[in-house]
């Protein structure tokens, strides 16, 4: 697993990363797993800075930002394209700033003479065979927001540093400090087209190189990408084209690569294991993630697509538009906002928009975003907490739930009462030391997506290097896509009775994508091979929670309602699918932990020779 750490105190630390190679200018920092050209560092004596990742700053950038660090102007540094961890130090004060997406997060570690930090908490943890947090764990799974319980880690005695915070090491403190606004400053769609479109550009080019170039061809966020890219260089575009998958994404991508010069196209055909949750009865085969990542369900059909890459070309680039949903588009919810600034017409027009695309009245649709448009994300969670001191609630599928700040997913139902109250215990401590919380539903929404994709596109990183050598791109994950997106209020970037508009502004009139594709309005979807997968993978995911579970031994599921729902599932009637995709990447991610305590650290033989 790539990773990087750091020491920063009074006196030199008889510990180094395993494998670690130290970065150039920082003292006591060092990477695992990256490339040369992946880390560069300057300093000139009285300021340092690295970046460590794909960072669009040339050589002279980096130079003229030591003025930038001197002036603890940290926001600034996270400004050029690319993805990227910044280590900046000037005197007695270290700033480490990760990306606004969790594909580089945060955690320290404080000693008596200094404070550890990285950018995996299951290294800090093996330092000195930290435990799993269960609370913790158990809100990643019963919320899937990942800023709930704020600086808490995965690990007691590991801390966290919340999305859009960096980690501020001074003589005085160490503390998580915000560097990014709760909420954008609105802009307008059509104000915002331009900078979306330079900024996704930009995005794209930062990856480009020497090496080939691959990237997923299906919906129209991976389409505009291999677009972008084939104005530079030559692209192998992929489709996974599953039979059972009934949608049109292969006639689209056959039509897209006729017409955009540069563009390789091939078709990648399902088999009987590309489904859901195949290969989870040999966990060796996934590689050890720094959380649970959901790829773990899919593994399969990634790695179909990879294959598929390998077989034309040498390992390279592959682009993915991953994040793509979470900064064009906005789910619904955005109503409870225009209930609760009193633009009622507005909602009431958008509502019977949504209510035509789902079949039902736009009364309904307005009686689940009220609730949400009458509390503060910090009252959502102390009600929250009080339903989870409750027993749970039967079982109904999330879109006929009321909209809610922080969703209360089917997992918590699962859980054994002492976790529900211990859970509901830290959901009032997070309410209560909760200080800047967003005024509307879709900036805290926004942001708890993009971190959710971003951590899991980390994991899908580690699948595609560990078996192909392939680095993955995720341009919609970059700072300044999703500052560009996020900028334009919710109910413009998901306004009835457009796809994507957003998009489609940016890229009109440009001739970088075909009038075909900013007009299509459909988008693919995977359930035929998730419902397969239950039924072809039941007697797995049953040995799985089983009585070796670790989340059974932790309390954070029972054997009843989890037994309910795998037979459920295995017989093709409704489920939370979602819940069930949290629980096993949670479990997988427990029992990878047992074993991954002891390859962490190393003596440093340079502290120990001063």
């Amino acid at each position: 697993m790539r990773w990087s750490a750091g020491w920063f105190g009074q006196s030199k630390r008889s510990r180094a990363p395993r494998g670690g190679e130290p970065v150039p200018v920082l003292q006591s920092a060092w990477t695992v797993g990256w490339p040369g050209g992946g880390v560069r560092a300057v300093g000139d004596g009285r300021a340092e800075l690295a970046v460590i990742g794909e960072c669009g700053a040339d050589d002279d950038q980096l130079w003229r930002a030591l003025a930038t660090v001197r002036s603890r102007d940290w926001r600034a540094l996270t400004t050029w394209p690319g993805s990227y961890l910044a280590v900046a130090r000037c005197g007695e004060t270290l700033a480490v700033i990760g990306d606004l997406s969790e594909q580089h997060p945060v955690y320290w570690r404080p000693e008596r003479s200094g404070v550890w930090w990285s950018t995996s908490a299951t290294a800090l943890a093996a330092l000195d065979g930290a435990p799993v947090d269960t609370v913790s764990l158990a809100a990643r799974m019963a919320f899937g927001q990942p800023d709930v319980l704020g600086t808490r880690s995965l690990f007691r005695t590991v801390n966290r540093v919340p999305t859009g915070h960096l980690l501020l090491i001074t003589p005085e403190r160490t503390a998580a400090v915000r560097y990014e606004p709760a909420e954008a400053e609105p802009v307008d769609l059509s104000r915002a087209a331009p900078t979306v479109r330079a900024a996704l550009t930009a995005a794209v080019a930062t990856r480009l190189g020497d090496l080939p170039v691959s990237a997923d061809l299906a919906g129209l966020d991976s389409t505009t990408l291999v677009c972008l890219a084939a104005q530079r260089t030559p692209v192998t575009a992929m489709t996974f084209a599953d039979e059972r998958l009934r949608d049109d994404d292969v006639a689209y991508a056959t039509r897209t690569a006729a017409t955009v010069p540069g563009v390789s196209y091939h078709a990648v055909p399902g088999s009987p294991d590309t489904v859901y949750y195949n290969g989870l009865d040999d966990l060796a085969s996934l590689p050890v993630t720094d959380a649970p990542n959901a790829y773990v369900v899919t593994a399969s059909i990634k790695r179909a697509v990879l294959d598929a890459v390998i077989e034309q070309q040498t390992a390279g680039v592959h682009f993915t538009g991953a994040g793509g949903d979470a900064v064009l588009s906005a789910p619904s919810s955005y109503l409870s906002d225009l209930l609760r600034s009193g633009q009622r017409l507005r909602a009431w027009q958008h509502a019977q928009a949504h209510a035509r695309l789902r079949h039902t009245t736009a009364l309904t649709v307005l009686r689940r975003a009220r609730p949400a448009s009458r509390s503060t994300l910090t009252e959502a969670w102390a009600q929250l907490a009080a339903e989870l001191r409750r027993p749970p609630r039967p079982w109904t599928p999330q879109a006929q739930q009321p909209v809610a700040w922080t969703p209360l997913l089917a997992t918590a139902a699962w859980m054994a009462p002492d976790m529900r109250h211990q859970l509901a215990a830290a959901l009032d401590t997070a309410a209560a030391d909760h200080l800047d919380a967003p005024s509307t539903l879709a900036a805290w929404s926004d942001r708890q997506d993009l971190a959710r994709v971003g951590a899991d596109t980390a994991g899908w990183s580690e699948i595609a290097r560990a078996g192909y050598g392939v680095e993955l791109a995720a341009p919609f994950l970059d700072n300044e896509v999703i500052r560009a997106c996020l900028a334009v209020p919710a109910e413009q970037r998901a306004a009835p009775g457009r796809y994507k508009p957003l998009l489609a502004e940016a890229f009109t009139r440009t001739d970088v994508l075909p009038d075909f594709v900013m007009k299509r309005v459909t988008k693919g979807g995977f359930n035929a091979l998730s419902y397969a997968g239950l039924r072809e993978n039941a007697a797995v995911l049953r040995d799985l929670f089983g009585p070796a579970s670790r989340l059974a031994a932790a309390g954070l599921i029972t054997d009843a309602p989890v037994a309910d729902m795998l037979t459920r599932a295995a017989t093709g009637q409704p489920t939370a699918q979602g819940a069930l995709h949290l629980a096993v990447s949670a479990e997988v991610w427990l029992r990878q932990v047992d074993t991954a305590m002891t390859s962490w650290w190393e003596v440093n033989s340079r502290a120990v020779a001063a």
